[in-house]
């Protein structure tokens, strides 16, 4: 998938489709001039459905879709025939799409599980027949009921990332450089600010088969939280997953300011990403030599002792093993004490 196709947020228009109107027909056959009401019930108006798909990772199918409508159910007929039901609209969304009410921002719904369906607006119900409405008092009703309109709804899609790791970091820190390395993801890298504009996926096949999936996620600034830079866009997607990966270069002017400023942004966003785990990679460990190595090493250690840490480069494959190490453990933490 390329960068340009990774679509993560999205307006529709949905609209279902009204019930069909019930008959009022009344029987007239050769030899019975009078017969009584035997009209048929309208359709049902088709619904808009939604569907979670683990096979899907972005929402650029729906790019060039921003009205879908269901048909209308058909009108009653004699005989007490009932209507045919509006065609239904299914719409197939990535796991991890949030569906929000446009104008009030309220969730109406979040797709986790594959193969999950919701019904975001019902269609219409179909009006009764005539023939509902026969009484002793009233042998021959000439009315029907209409049917009921489809509704109406203004939706935002947003797409949370489902990945076992979210790799945070400041622009240019070598978080898409790490992905291409680790996983057969092909970002795309360059010596500035901003490359990754969009998340980038990754699955990383550890020992056994096993295998865990990796989120680049566009590089945090200070203010993001308030929108800056790629702002709350992209810091959506690191809810979702299950582990933070911290990449900071080893050349910056100080580890543990760009540790605490990166968890400071997410605190401010949402303080429960604070409640995940958490793992720190000091990356470019190439430009150490070992005294400086182990300095820095005694700095982490006595700045943030409790959360492990690795010295990786992704150009020497430096780490990586013991990285990818760190990880599994890390993910697997709750499932090993349980």
């Amino acid at each position: 998938m390329t960068e340009g196709n990774f679509v993560d947020y999205i307006k529709l228009h949905l609209k279902s489709g009204n019930g069909g109107k019930g008959s009022a027909h009344l029987r007239r056959e050769k030899y019975i001039p009078k017969g009584g009401p035997d009209g048929g019930d309208g359709g049902r108006g088709g619904h808009v459905i939604f569907i979670a798909n683990k096979d899907l990772w972005t929402l650029f199918h729906l790019k060039f879709k921003r009205h879908i409508k269901a048909t209308h159910g058909e009108h009653g007929g004699k005989q007490t025939s009932t209507g045919a039901e509006g065609e239904d609209q299914y719409i197939e969304v990535p796991l991890g799409t949030v569906i929000r009410d446009t104008n009030t921002n309220e969730v109406i719904k979040e797709m986790t599980e594959h193969e999950e369906e919701y019904v975001v607006v019902e269609g219409g119900m179909g009006g009764k027949g005539n023939a509902h409405f026969k009484s002793s008092t009233n042998q021959t009703p000439r009315f029907a009921q209409p049917g009921i309109p489809g509704e109406e709804l203004d939706i935002t899609l947003e797409l949370k990332l489902l990945a076992d790791v979210g790799l945070v970091g400041f622009p240019n820190a070598g978080k898409s450089t790490l992905l291409s390395v680790i996983t057969a993801a092909k970002p795309k890298i360059a010596n500035y600010e901003f490359t990754t504009l969009k998340p980038n996926l990754g699955i990383v096949e550890y020992r056994d088969y096993k295998t865990f999936v990796v989120a680049d996620i566009p590089g945090i600034i200070e203010g993001a939280a308030e929108g800056k830079g790629l702002g709350y866009r992209f810091l959506r997607h690191i809810e979702r997953n299950s582990t933070l990966l911290f990449l900071i270069p080893a050349d910056a002017p100080s580890v543990k300011e760009q540790y605490e400023i990166l968890l400071d942004e997410l605190r401010r966003y949402n303080p429960e990403l604070l409640d995940k785990s958490r793992v720190i990679a000091i990356s470019k460990a190439d430009l150490l030599d070992d005294e400086l190595e182990a300095e820095l090493a005694q700095e982490i250690e006595n700045a943030f002792g409790h959360i492990p840490h690795v010295f990786i480069s992704s150009i020497t494959h430096q780490g990586l093993v013991q990285l990818k190490d760190l990880l599994w453990t890390t993910l697997n933490e709750d499932k090993i004490t349980d």
